[in-house]
């Protein structure tokens, strides 16, 4: 059997500043306005983004899934984690200034005795939902108005 390996990860540049980049990834309660790859996202708990807060995610094609943020950088990155018996998904959201606006780099990582199998069995829907996510936050920074359409839908 051949071997993966379970991180996947995506760049994209942003004509927008990072703190701009920043405060679309961390409003994640409307990640579905501008990714077909998020149905919803709710906070557990009302405020802004902090270490322990907890989110459930529901994707197309994949169970709802309980998020914890692990890490937060004011104004640059975030970090929040997945477990499962076996398992631990990192999922990284970060932005860097660049002389024309901004630099996006959005990761996954699986981890755990499941996570090389799991990272397996999703790498194409999860190389194509980082894709998703990455053109959608692109254009939501550079236009706030920007919603994706329905016809965008991850049927495929």
């Amino acid at each position: 059997m051949a071997t993966h390996e379970p991180r996947f990860s995506i760049s994209i540049d942003i004509n927008a500043p990072a703190e701009r980049v920043f405060e679309v990834m961390t409003d994640v309660e409307r990640w579905h306005e501008w990714t077909p790859s998020v149905t919803s996202v709710k906070l557990q708990q009302p405020g802004p983004l902090a270490v322990g807060r907890k989110a459930v995610i529901r994707q197309p094609k994949f169970p709802p899934a309980l998020w914890t943020i692990s890490a937060i950088e004011p104004g640059r990155s975030f970090t929040w984690i997945n477990r499962a018996p076996g398992l631990l998904v990192t999922a990284h959201h970060g932005a860097e200034p660049t002389p024309n606006g901004s630099r996006a780099r959005l990761s996954l990582r699986y981890d755990g005795i499941f996570g090389g199998l799991l990272a397996w069995m999703t790498e194409g829907i999860t190389k194509r939902y980082l894709f998703m996510e990455a053109g959608g936050l692109k254009a939501r920074a550079e236009n706030p108005a920007y919603r994706h359409s329905q016809q965008s839908a991850v049927d495929s």
